[in-house]
Formats: structure tokens, sequence, C-alpha cells
């Protein structure tokens, strides 16, 4: 073999071992524009969320988001989980730092949305929650529900009041929105930790809310569905009133 031709050789074999090294070290490098866009694409979508905070939360949560004495409290920690859920909700942005935070119509599209979630999350804290109702249990989800939230949400989840608060509705909230409220504990709801309920006993407190939204009426009339409180209210106030005036007729007529 000539000398130029072993020379050949060795040049090509070193840009081979170099490409190979390239691929093992560099990563996403061999990807194209679709791995950079992958790798790039969070630190973007952070960024148009930063852009949407200074505009909007800035000015309770401070301009690098380490809250504000007395105002509103630091969002660094409490991840995407606590920043989707009161933005999906409606919760936040509030018009006064003293009101108390309940459901609306949100502020910001669902684009918006998971930019604003994935600059919150930028600071570290829990992810947003992805439940999956698949093998939870409808009777153990009840038997939860009415250990842990019927005592302000009622047993029909629709809500109701408690000393300094009003206890919401759960008729709107999705299955991921039930559990991100369970691990935050909003306003003056308690806060529950795993070590209190699992993520598999909250996916089934989430199957029994979706069940009594459209539960069937198989004792008579459900009066909308507006839950046994407000039941009880007709009964005491309407029903009882117009039977005490029915035995009334009756017994003047029976005197007659």
């Amino acid at each position: 073999m000539s000398g130029g031709r072993r020379a050949l050789l060795t040049a090509a074999g070193a840009c081979l071992m170099t490409g190979v090294l390239v691929l093992l070290v560099v990563p996403g490098a061999g990807l194209g524009a679709a791995g950079q866009q992958d790798t790039a694409a969070p630190a973007g979508l952070a960024a148009r969320g930063r852009a949407l905070y200074v505009s909007g939360c800035s000015s309770c949560h401070g301009y690098g988001a380490n809250g504000i004495h007395g105002v509103a409290p630091s969002l660094r920690g409490v991840g995407a989980l606590a920043a989707d859920f009161y933005l999906s909700t409606g919760r936040m942005p509030l018009q006064s730092p003293a009101d108390e935070p309940v459901r609306t119509k949100p502020a910001y599209t669902p684009a918006q949305i998971a930019a604003l979630d994935a600059y919150v999350g930028s600071f570290g804290g829990p992810p947003i929650p992805r439940v999956s109702l698949a093998g939870s249990s409808l009777a153990h989800g009840e038997s939860l529900f009415m250990d842990n939230c019927s005592g302000c949400h009622q047993a029909a989840a629709r809500g109701g009041i408690v000393p300094g608060a009003f206890a919401p509705a759960l008729t709107n909230a999705t299955p991921a929105q039930i559990v991100e409220a369970a691990r935050i504990g909003p306003y003056l709801m308690p806060r529950y930790p795993p070590t209190l309920l699992s993520d598999a006993q909250l996916a089934s407190i989430a199957r029994y809310v979706g069940y009594v939204r459209t539960a069937p009426d198989r004792g008579g009339w459900g009066i909308g569905h507006i839950g046994p409180v407000p039941e009880g209210m007709i009964v005491w106030f309407a029903a009882v009133p117009f039977v005490l005036l029915v035995a009334r007729l009756i017994g003047e007529r029976t005197e007659r």
C-alpha cells in the first residue's frame, strides 16, 4: 500500500472517530432541527411565561417571583402544579390581594397558562399531575370524600358556606384540578400531602366527584342536584308549612 493511500485512510478513520465522539458526547448532535426544537421549547415557553408574569403577576408576587411581604407569597418552589390550579380555575389574578380566590373564567388562554406554568415551574416544585381514573374505586372515593371533603363541599360536591370562606362547588373541577387543590390547600382548605391521601386515593375521589355531577335520581326529583343542605332548607321552609296548612284545612273541615 502506498504512503499516500495509507495517509488518506488514516485521515478518513480520524474523521469517523471524531463524528462518533460528537454523537456520544454532545446531546442532540445529529438530530437536526427537530432535536434542537425539542431542547429549546421549554426555555422558549418559560420566556413567554416570564413576559406574561411581569405584566400580570409581578405587582403582587414581585418582579423575581420572591413575593411581597404582606401582599402575596413567593412563587419559588410552588411548582407548575400551583400555577396551573390558580390560573386554569380563574382564581388568579385577583382584583385585590385581600379577596378570596374563587373559581371564575380564566383570564388567560390555555397557551398562555401553559407558558406561565412553565415559568413558575422553572423555579422548582411539583409538576402538573397526570391523573388517571383507570383502576380507581367509586365506592372508596365516596368514602374518602365523605371523610375528608363533604364537611365543606357537601356530600353532593355542590359547595357551601364555611366560617370565613365559601367552599366552592366541584361540578366544573377536572381530575387534575381536584388533585392540585388537595396538594395545595388553597385559601382555608387544609392541605393533603401524599402521607394523608395518596395519588390513588385522590383519583378515586375525583371519580366520585365526576359521578355525582350526573348521578341518577332513583329516589325521585333531584331538585336540581343542589345538595342535601339546600334540599333540607326547602323541606323546612316550603314542604313543612305546606303540610301544616293542609292539616289545618283538613282539621277545620272535620270540626264543621
